[in-house]
């Protein structure tokens, strides 16, 4: 899944499948806004989820809401490149979008969890570059999940033990960032995608851009 674009310096490249993954409470969701507020070229997979819809969240935007025999009916008909069940919620990645974005060459980020990328590098392993989000201490992770008021104290023990699971799988990664400021994780994150960019088996482009620059000169 690979298509090509013109980078800003006029050579074309295949977009790539920019993967953050962290605990719930270390910080990937606002990383993921600053990405897409701020990084051009880049825009968000929208994941269908079966979950309730919070407060503020818009369908389409935030995520696709769907019921679970739905959901069911897509992951069954190959409509997703992955999936996974999180808290008795099912969340995954419609196939049709990705494809689309990839083969105009834009790249796509995903903010999804260890399940979900372990699919999407079965899947295409020489487009997906992983980041996995670490929270700076256990005490640090539980005040971000209290500060949130969005869960009941039941809730957030949950996550927090699953927490520890989750971190299991850091060495799966291409890139770990501690997210001990946000601002400072955010450039970290920001610097990764760059140099991701200008990989040179990703920029497609090159061969013909040297076999120019060698006519020229040779000319």
């Amino acid at each position: 899944m690979s298509g090509g674009s013109t980078s800003f310096d006029g050579v074309e490249r295949r977009g790539l499948m920019f993967v953050l993954s962290s605990p719930s409470g270390a910080g990937k969701t606002t990383l993921t806004r600053l990405l897409i507020d701020r990084m051009p070229d880049l825009q968000l997979s929208v994941s269908a989820t079966t979950r309730p819809m919070r407060p503020g969240e818009v369908d389409g935007k935030d995520y696709m809401f769907v019921d679970k025999p739905r959901f069911e009916t897509m992951a069954k008909s190959n409509e997703l490149l992955e999936w996974a069940i999180v808290f008795d919620n099912r969340y995954g990645t419609p196939r049709a979008p990705v494809e689309a974005a990839l083969s105009a060459g834009n790249d796509v980020l995903f903010d999804i969890d260890w399940q979900g990328t372990q699919q999407l590098r079965e899947k295409a392993r020489a487009d997906v570059v992983s980041v996995f989000i670490l929270p700076p201490s256990a005490a640090d992770l539980e005040k971000r999940l209290h500060t949130r008021a969005q869960d009941s104290d039941e809730v957030i023990r949950g996550r927090m033990s699953r927490a520890s699971h989750e971190m299991s799988h850091w060495a799966e990664y291409d890139y770990i960032v501690i997210n001990h400021n946000v601002e400072e994780a955010y450039s970290e994150v920001q610097s990764i995608l760059k140099a991701e960019r200008l990989k040179r088996e990703r920029r497609t482009g090159l061969t013909s851009f040297v076999r120019g620059l060698q006519q020229e000169l040779e000319g």
